[in-house]
């Protein structure tokens, strides 16, 4: 039986789980108190995204791996100063990996491409977004179009740079 739910697909991956962001700004998706705290100048608490982390872990230590490739263009947003000093700094021990594809000085070749999980290589789920970056619900597409969103993937990732990289190089 086809997992329902984003949360049914993250229990039952096997071997990679990616993930395609596009927005500037998920700060009505989640972390919102962080988010603040990380405008207001406050220091990163200690337990900041440990939940997710003790998730990675769970499934890095049994060989998968979890990655992600971020579309973003400099300068950065608030937001992304944010989701990339706090979070993906800190979700790296839980041995995600990270990739930034920026747009700063080339086309995006994914324009119009949503945000998407994809497991395995096989089970796409589109994530929505209200045009206030509300998180709305992830859609799980038939494995029928996993072609589509492996391609997507495989362009992401090529045209991409590791994080740390671009981190060095950009990083605030």
């Amino acid at each position: 039986m086809a997992p329902k739910s984003l949360g049914e697909l993250f229990d039952t991956f096997e071997r990679e789980a990616f993930r395609l962001e596009t927005l500037d700004d998920y700060s009505k998706s989640g972390n919102v108190d962080a988010y603040r705290a990380f405008l207001g100048g406050e220091p990163q608490p200690a337990d900041y995204n440990d939940a997710w982390v003790s998730e990675l872990c769970s499934h890095t230590s049994m060989g998968k791996r979890v990655y992600r490739v971020h579309i973003l263009s400099r300068p950065l947003t608030p937001y992304l100063r944010f989701e990339l000093g706090w979070g993906y700094r800190k979700n790296a021990i839980g041995g995600e990996e990270f990739f930034i594809l920026d747009t700063t000085e080339q086309p995006n070749p994914l324009e119009g491409v949503p945000d998407f999980w994809l497991m395995d290589s096989s089970t796409p789920g589109v994530m929505n977004y209200a045009e206030d970056g509300s998180f709305l619900g992830a859609e799980i597409l038939p494995d029928e179009r996993a072609g589509e969103f492996t391609a997507y993937r495989d362009k992401a990732l090529a045209h991409a740079v590791p994080f740390p990289e671009w981190w060095a190089k950009h990083g605030e």
